[in-house]
């Protein structure tokens, strides 16, 4: 399947090491989180600045939104030769005169076991960060498209797993939309009903009504809690998701728009309602959108 047409997930994590011939040891992590744009954060050496103002552009030609951390670490392997610490070497060496001094026939003092001492013999350090020529930047440029390559693979595994959760919970919302559909046919009957025994209440305590406006609250009623309306909107929701689903590029934005839509009818819905078997059903039907939502955050 051609990545450039699969779904994409925010969330991934790549890497990459390795160690040039001058003896420097490199490594790449970079990851990636949901974000409403795309955030970079790179936390590279000192000296390096040019090296990320050039990395950057590639981030933003091939990763459109996430927030995204990028981390290069460097290493010198090999160690300077061991010297000893002429401090430390010199407060040993007075101590053991002092102690030799006071034992009488004790044998000479012997080098290595001075040096051998904790803290005498220490491996010099190279002082500072290893230098930045162009065999190690070369490395590091090609470890960081490495390491990008993997992140970018592991979005795309995540935008399949997505792919497939988004698509069950519509199904699952397609569910419910019949059920609504069936448990709605009713409504205005219900309503009608309703109305009409409230005003055989009003009717019986002595109070007049004219039968002119009591025909016309009775059929307003019945309009307002009409959800045909509702309900094609949401079959039209759940076709443009599919849709989008089917598209994959970049359509986290259009889906996070969408699942406002979503809400917006479910809520219409429950507040139509004029029965406890439509009412639990759009309940459900809110708490599954809910669960679309959440993982659309998701979607690049």
């Amino acid at each position: 399947m051609d990545e450039k047409q699969t779904l994409a997930s925010m969330t991934g994590f790549g890497a990459a090491a390795s160690t040039v011939s001058t003896g420097v040891a490199w490594s790449w992590d970079i990851r990636s989180v949901n974000s409403k744009g795309l955030e970079l954060r790179f936390r590279m050496p000192s000296g390096w600045e040019a090296v990320e103002a050039e990395l950057r552009p590639v981030l933003t030609k091939r990763l459109r939104r996430g927030s995204i951390n990028a981390n290069l670490s460097l290493k010198a392997e090999e160690q300077g030769a061991a010297a000893p610490d002429p401090e430390a070497l010199e407060r040993v060496l007075k101590l053991a005169q002092e102690i030799a001094g006071r034992i009488p026939g004790s044998p000479p003092l012997r080098a290595e076991l001075l040096l051998g001492l904790p803290g005498v013999l220490r491996a010099s350090q190279s002082g500072g960060l290893p230098a930045l020529t162009p065999e190690l930047k070369a490395a590091v440029v090609a470890g960081f498209m490495e390491a990008l390559t993997q992140l970018e693979r592991g979005r795309f595994e995540e935008g399949a797993r997505l792919h497939t959760v988004l698509t069950g919970f519509l199904d699952d919302i397609a569910r419910l939309r019949t059920e609504s559909e069936i448990a709605a046919e009713d409504q205005p009957r219900l309503q009608r009903a309703r109305m009409l025994e409230n005003v055989r209440a009003l009717l019986a305590e002595g109070m007049s009504l004219p039968e002119d406006r009591v025909a016309q609250e009775v059929a307003l009623l019945a309009s307002r809690s009409d959800v045909r309306e509702e309900l094609d909107r949401l079959a039209s929701h759940i076709d443009a998701a599919r849709t989008l689903l089917a598209e994959g590029v970049l359509v986290g934005r259009k889906l996070d728009f969408l699942m406002q839509e979503f809400n917006r009818e479910a809520n219409t819905l429950c507040s139509k309602s004029a029965s406890v078997p439509l009412t639990a059903i759009g309940l459900s039907l809110k708490a599954v959108i809910e669960q679309l939502r959440e993982q659309v955050q998701n979607v690049e």
